[in-house]
């Protein structure tokens, strides 16, 4: 049995829709994966943002027309009065319990329930168009079986134990469709696994199962070798190690989220990137062998603050970084890049939330100096010290840009360098002409 999740432009319209149950009704036996419909969680955020600052018209607004589409997509979607029917009665339930909240009494408890409608709306528009299809599918609502603990991470005994009861108690079913994103918390309270946890839903299902194989089904064939918003000529890549495809997720590639393959590649199962335009492309294969002695593919995150911390009391003392990352992990800020020398460190960050306080803290310790608006060119590939010439290839590649930090060798998949933003079209240009033409 595999898992194949659905993100929210591959269910989008209605027609779009049809194409996932044509798709996954000729597959056989799996398990099914559904965004929100694309569009749908940015207006529940903004329903919640009117209801948080109490503008109950502002909220009607928006629940009005996004109820609006909905119906559009069910006059669109089924031929028969019969299943259009039991849609509009399904959907307007949904909204009208949107609806219920007010301005008075709204918190983070409350956002949540509202987030969660997204995916509730779209997997009962497809599997009442499965049944009018004559397909033999079950919905199985994630909030039954999806739970993560009081560490708000996924308690995976409890989702093996839950999901293969329900599994076991419905043999006859040809397909199993469910909500990604949504789950319970340890408390029994809806939550969520954070934006783009639909891939994570599906990997935590893979792993579950002990499914043959995770499919990702986007709108792109594939991870491709670099940006193709910015580079003409990419291609997908055909195989990636779980490594670089982390790597390649973490720093700039949307089409996978980083959470996504820790419970694949722990289950050693393998994870497939493939295009709902295009299903018979074979995208891209991640897994846990990888092919040696090449470069794969580029990267860029955006957004990045570079911060030097300049010091002579570090010469020879022993403490000072911990004493750094110490005012970093206060202030709940992660770091991207790290590079040292015998008088000073630089690091970057992508979230300047608490920036301030972190630049006070840290002139205790010396001089500090901060660079923004950076962007970090990630090159994933073989990129193990043994293997000569690689780093090379790389820096020769950028030797007309001026490049502010560079970080090799603490991963064997990966070489981060931190460029200007206005450097940064041109260094994936240069890279993808330089190691891939």
């Amino acid at each position: 049995m595999n898992v194949l999740k659905f993100g929210g432009t591959s269910v989008g319209s209605a027609q779009r829709m049809k194409d996932v149950v044509r798709l996954v009704s000729k597959r056989g036996k799996n398990i099914v994966v559904l965004s929100a419909m694309s569009g749908t969680t940015n207006s529940l955020v903004e329903i919640s943002d009117y209801l948080y600052k109490k503008n109950l018209s502002g909220a009607k607004e928006t629940i009005n027309a996004l109820e609006s589409k909905y119906m559009d997509t069910i006059s669109q979607l089924y031929d028969t009065a019969e299943y259009r029917e039991k849609a509009i009665t399904d959907v307007k339930a949904r909204f009208d319990f949107i609806r219920s909240f007010n301005k008075d009494i709204f918190t983070l408890f409350e956002e949540k329930e509202i987030l969660a409608q997204g995916e509730l709306l779209s997997t009962t528009l497809i599997n009442h168009y499965m049944h009018e299809q004559g397909i033999n599918s079950l919905l199985i609502p994630a909030l039954d079986f999806m739970r993560t603990d009081k560490n708000a991470e996924p308690d995976s005994e409890y989702i093996q134990k839950k999901l293969t009861a329900i599994l076991d108690e419905n043999p006859d079913v040809d397909l199993y469709l469910t909500q990604g994103y949504i789950c319970r918390n340890a408390y029994g309270e809806i939550d969520n696994l954070q934006r783009g946890g639909s891939d994570y839903t599906a990997s935590l299902i893979g792993a579950a199962i002990k499914a043959d194989e995770i499919e990702i089904w986007t709108d792109i064939d594939g991870m491709h070798n670099n940006d193709p918003r910015y580079v003409e000529g990419t291609k997908p890549v055909s195989q990636l190690h779980f490594e670089e495809a982390a790597e390649l997720a973490y720093f700039g590639a949307k089409i996978l989220h980083p959470t996504c393959v820790l419970p694949a590649k722990l289950n050693n199962i393998p994870v497939r990137l493939l295009n709902t335009m295009q299903p018979d492309a074979p995208g891209t294969l991640i897994y846990n062998t990888s092919a040696t002695h090449t470069i794969k593919a580029v990267a860029a995150k955006d957004n990045i603050t570079a911060i030097k911390i300049k010091s002579g009391r570090m010469l020879l003392a022993y403490g000072f970084l911990r004493k750094v990352f110490e005012i970093f992990e206060t202030h709940r800020t992660a770091i991207d890049m790290i590079v040292t020398s015998e008088v000073g460190v630089s690091v970057t960050i992508d979230n300047e939330r608490n920036i301030q306080p972190i630049l006070d803290d840290l002139k205790k310790f010396g001089t500090v100096t901060i660079d923004r608006d950076m962007v970090i060119i990630c090159v994933v590939g073989d990129l193990e010290w043994q293997n000569r010439g690689f780093e090379a290839e790389v820096v020769n590649a950028l030797k007309d840009i001026p490049v502010r930090m560079i970080s090799y060798g603490g991963s064997n998949y990966n070489i981060s360098l931190l460029v200007r933003k206005e450097d940064k079209i041109q260094a994936l240009k240069n890279l993808s002409k330089h190691l891939f033409s």
